[in-house]
């Protein structure tokens, strides 16, 4: 799928600055996001990234990039043993978010943008009220107005309120008030996770 450098309905200065951002980001951080790769894959063997189709702006699915986080063949353990999913860099990766970094090659292509909602299952696209699904009407970010309100500590229909608020408001400066927070939360690792549980409780529907 050929990227979308500048996706039409999205403001021109938001996309600016996603770009003015991440373009240097990735060439500072391309040494350490190199390592991780390398420490994953001597920690806990192949792959060293995960893949999976999200929807973005307007529903578009898309492929979204992470450090892989959970041990190979997790799929098979109970979800019982939930937490036990996760091998121990992918913990530390997790609590201080650095598996979300690569995301910042889906920012590059068009796909996400430093801020916004994030991305969710494919699998919820029908399950979302009207009025849930203009989540959609902008970029899915890798930080968000409802991670900053509680992320993974909050309902799911909560999240969704902050995210239709997100749309609603959204100006250059609440980005940049967005990604403040967001830094301040990564520092303090709060609400990365549902207490005794590697992954969210799945959004049932509306």
């Amino acid at each position: 799928m050929s990227p979308d450098f500048f996706p039409k309905g999205i403001p021109l200065t938001k996309r600016l600055f996603d770009l003015f951002c991440t373009i240097p980001g990735l060439v500072v951080l391309s040494p350490f996001l190199l390592l991780v790769a390398i420490l994953i894959l001597l920690s806990d063997g192949w792959p060293a990234f995960f893949l999976q189709d999200r929807p973005g702006y307007r529903g578009k699915i898309f492929k979204m990039i992470k450090f892989r986080t959970m041990k190979v063949g997790s799929d098979t353990v109970s979800p019982a043993e939930d937490a036990g999913r996760i091998y121990r860099l992918g913990h530390f990766m997790r609590v201080t978010s650095v598996d979300e970094l690569p995301e910042l090659f889906n920012v590059l292509r068009g796909e996400m943008s430093l801020v916004g909602p994030r991305p969710l299952l494919v699998q919820y696209l029908d399950r979302y009220s009207p009025e849930q699904a203009r989540r959609h009407d902008v970029l899915p970010g890798m930080a968000g107005w409802a991670q900053v309100n509680g992320r993974n500590l909050i309902t799911w229909e909560k999240k969704f309120e902050y995210d239709v608020w997100y749309v609603d408001h959204w100006s250059f400066w609440l980005d940049i008030h967005i990604l403040w927070l967001t830094l301040i939360k990564v520092i303090k690792r709060e609400g990365i996770t549902q207490v005794g549980s590697a992954t969210v409780d799945e959004f049932k529907g509306r």
